[in-house]
């Protein structure tokens, strides 16, 4: 079985690890009623696409 020479240092690992962090989300703001949604996406709020209603949203009162 394998066995390292030297012990890994904390730089070195650290250094590996610099990358395993979350990523934002591509979020963007609706060019129709103006909420934030997702890039590329339809809009959960009014249901427009490119500025073309895809989905009818109806609002519970």
């Amino acid at each position: 079985m394998a066995v390292p020479f030297r012990r890994t240092s904390k730089k070195v690992k650290r250094t590996r690890r610099a990358h395993f962090k979350l990523g934002m989300p591509g979020v963007t703001q609706c060019s129709n009623c103006g909420e934030m949604k997702l890039a590329h996406r339809v809009c959960k709020a009014c249901g427009t696409y490119k500025g073309e209603e895809v989905i009818s949203v109806e609002v519970a009162e």
